[in-house]
């Protein structure tokens, strides 16, 4: 199976290696992730006013090219996977909106016909958790592994409809699937502050140690994220467990970790 894949700025700089990880895993498990020529960032937040164009339009030719080639298209950030489906959504159902995005663009118009999956619904909904059982060779047992979501992966639920916004079970699915005992804690929705930490470092800082205390508080051994930038405001915020990304949870449970240089 081949996908569009869109990575996203962070792991294409600061993570590279979680990006490696997203190929290799997905390659294992029979999946080939085509990364989008010439893409650009996806615009880091989705701005919801009507008359603000320019920030989005990166996010459509992401999705015009894998309609052009006509292939669904995988995400792997919270953050970008938010914007580009929040941008699809609205190229769907806001003919304004629409129209002035397609004035802008070349090659025909666009209306939010490409299908979008994050990893993690490439995993639930195309693989399955039974493939992926299958092809661990390293399961997780004995560690309590708390998932967490943040803000953005999940809402607005009536764009996103990943999972239930406020008692998912994907992550904690995946988690079973990898052999590991998930740990289900209060803060594991709550937002880390990633996007006031330029303006005001200690709320964030405040923010993401009631997530990291409330998942301790649960028993929890390791969390980990979908997002690059919960993951940076975790580890800033003095965790004391390991923070670790969705790809390099799965790279080591299906043994391509150690198959990689740093």
């Amino acid at each position: 199976m081949k996908f569009s894949y869109f990575p996203g700025c962070t792991l294409k700089n600061k993570a590279k290696i979680l990006d490696v990880y997203a190929r290799k895993c997905a390659e294992k498990l029979g999946v080939t992730l085509e990364e989008t020529e010439n893409w650009q960032c996806c615009g880091g937040v989705f701005t919801t006013a009507k008359d603000e164009v320019a920030t989005k339009l990166s996010s459509v030719r992401i999705l015009k090219d894998a309609l052009k080639k006509e292939q669904d298209l995988v995400t792997v950030c919270s953050a970008c996977h938010n914007v580009v489906k929040q941008t699809n959504y609205a190229m769907q159902n806001d003919k304004e909106f629409a129209s002035k995005v397609n004035r802008y663009m070349s090659e025909g118009e666009y209306n939010g016909e490409t299908r979008i999956y994050h990893y993690l619904e490439l995993l639930r909904d195309i693989i399955g958790y039974e493939k992926i059982k299958e092809c661990v060779v390293n399961p997780l047992k004995d560690k309590k592994i708390a998932a967490y979501y943040g803000c953005l992966l999940l809402r607005p639920n009536s764009v996103m409809r990943m999972d239930d916004p406020e008692n998912p079970s994907i992550i904690e699915n995946l988690i079973s699937a990898l052999g590991a005992t998930p740990v289900v804690y209060g803060y594991r929705n709550e937002c880390c502050g990633g996007y006031v930490r330029l303006d005001d470092a200690t709320l964030a800082e405040k923010k993401s140690a009631n997530v990291i205390n409330s998942a301790k508080k649960a028993g929890a051994e390791v969390i980990v994220t979908a997002c690059p930038l919960c993951k940076y405001n975790l580890e800033k915020a003095d965790c004391d467990i390991p923070v670790v990304y969705l790809t390099e949870l799965l790279a080591e449970a299906l043994g391509v970790k150690e198959d990689t240089n740093e």
